[in-house]
């Protein structure tokens, strides 16, 4: 049998340091990276082709430095850079980023990109000077626990709007009772992340309520766009309905 080419792509972003040039410990050791495997187990399922389908292809950052460094950036270089061998390897194809944390961060920076469809933000680290102008014509999605002590809901709820002024389509979903380390309700967040992300790639439907947000006009407020994922649940044809 002829292997199809794959139709798309997902990049996951881990977490990271504020500050730190050392390199990411490897294997278990590297924490940030192995929050990240049971997404990356679940995307892989999601979007497994099957018979006369084509392939979505789900890839991971590897970064050179454990942390952000101020204005060097280095996580959104490696992303960058992780995006253009991307697209040497699979050509030109739609790419959804799935970033947590710091890996959030570098994906937003890195969404100006030219194959770059649209961002999944798990615990974004959102500083308020970040830029939005490369979000502008993609999809940005954000979830953020409302009990997160180490980055900020309420500056994720500002940075859509910002970019939904700036020409992104964006939408919030608070997880109640979540963590940042996203071990609270975590089979909440597998199911959410992977109905997202398949849904801006267009393989499956996106939850209503999420394609009426990523609707709102540039100028809605923060608040218009923010949703609740327990009310979310109560959309049944969503696919993300987990117990907590």
């Amino acid at each position: 049998m002829t292997e199809r080419p794959p139709s798309a792509a997902v990049l996951v972003l881990h977490g990271g340091h504020e500050s730190g040039t050392e390199p990411p410990p490897p294997g278990l050791l590297n924490l940030p990276g192995v929050r990240m495997r049971p997404f990356v187990r679940a995307l892989r399922r999601a979007t497994r082709a099957h018979e006369g389908g084509t392939e979505v292809l789900v890839r991971q950052v590897r970064y050179v430095h454990r942390g952000w460094n101020g204005a060097r950036a280095d996580a959104f270089h490696d992303a960058v850079s992780a995006l253009d061998a991307l697209a040497g390897e699979a050509g030109d194809i739609p790419v959804v980023l799935l970033g947590h944390s710091m890996g959030a961060r570098a994906a937003l920076r890195a969404a100006g990109h030219p194959f770059v469809r649209g961002v999944v933000g798990l615990a974004p680290w959102c500083p308020p000077g970040d830029p939005v102008t490369q979000l502008a014509g993609r999809d940005v999605v954000l979830v953020h626990s409302s009990r997160d002590r180490v980055t900020s809901p309420q500056a994720t709820q500002s940075l859509t709007a910002r970019a939904r002024r700036a020409g992104a389509r964006t939408c919030m979903v608070t997880v109640r009772g979540g963590d940042h380390a996203m071990i609270r309700r975590a089979p909440a967040w597998h199911h959410l992340a992977t109905a997202l992300v398949t849904g801006l790639l267009g393989t499956t439907p996106l939850p209503g309520p999420v394609s009426t947000a990523l609707g709102l006009p540039p100028n809605a407020e923060a608040t218009e766009g923010t949703l609740d994922l327990d009310r979310l649940r109560a959309d049944r044809g969503a696919g993300l309905l987990p117990s907590p």
